[in-house]
């Protein structure tokens, strides 16, 4: 069976590479060289370069380009304490481009699945992801969910887990798409058979290691 981990070196020098395209600017293309770096094993000037660049665009940059450095970035860090929070980060970031749909629906809050929650922060009451970031979503739901677990909060991990799972319906049925569900399901497994606790920090490599988006 194919691991995680080697399902995620696969694609992240592609999918940065198509977002390089996209944006045709020198920020993502700089994220992309720093991606370079860390999955060749240079993880401490990865992290330099990645922290030099959310400087220059801080939290109120561009929101592609702060999910795409966030989400980078947290597979850079030692502690999992910080790898959670650049992984939140990405996920607020994802967030900050939503689609306005009518408000029938009870609203939803960043991240969280459409009709889940009451509106935050003035957003309309119905809140769906930007089409552009929805193929994000089921993997920032699963590294956050493989964070918890590491932090031992197995709780938060179900939560984030039910809502990557919830999610795959935007991921083609390609060899990325179905790692990311495979990945899901170990996660899932691993999750069940540890009903109390999920292990402690430094256990074992995360279901989302080497990310992309």
């Amino acid at each position: 069976m194919i691991r995680p981990e080697q399902v995620w070196q696969s694609k992240p020098e592609a999918a940065v590479t198509e977002q390089q395209e996209a944006s045709q600017d020198a920020v993502m293309t700089r994220i992309g060289q720093a991606v370079i770096l860390l999955h060749a094993g240079d993880r401490e000037e990865a992290r330099n370069r990645l922290g030099e660049i959310w400087s220059e665009i801080g939290e109120e940059g561009d929101s592609l380009h702060r999910c795409t450095l966030a989400h980078y970035m947290a597979d850079a860090q030692d502690d999992p304490a910080d790898e959670l929070a650049w992984d939140l980060r990405a996920l607020t970031a994802a967030a900050d481009l939503p689609v306005d749909l009518p408000d029938d629906l009870p609203g939803d809050q960043p991240g969280d699945q459409p009709g889940s929650g009451p509106p935050r922060d003035g957003r309309p009451a119905r809140w769906e992801p930007h089409p552009q970031l929805r193929v994000f979503y089921p993997s920032l739901h699963l590294n956050l969910a493989a964070d918890y677990v590491k932090l031992q909060r197995p709780e938060a991990a179900r939560i984030h887990l039910a809502r990557a799972r919830a999610a795959t319906g935007a991921l083609s049925d390609d060899g990325y798409g179905n790692g990311v569900r495979a990945a899901i399901a170990r996660l899932e497994r691993r999750l069940a058979a540890e009903p109390e606790a999920g292990p402690g920090p430094g256990s074992g490599p995360r279901p989302f290691p080497e990310q992309s988006p």
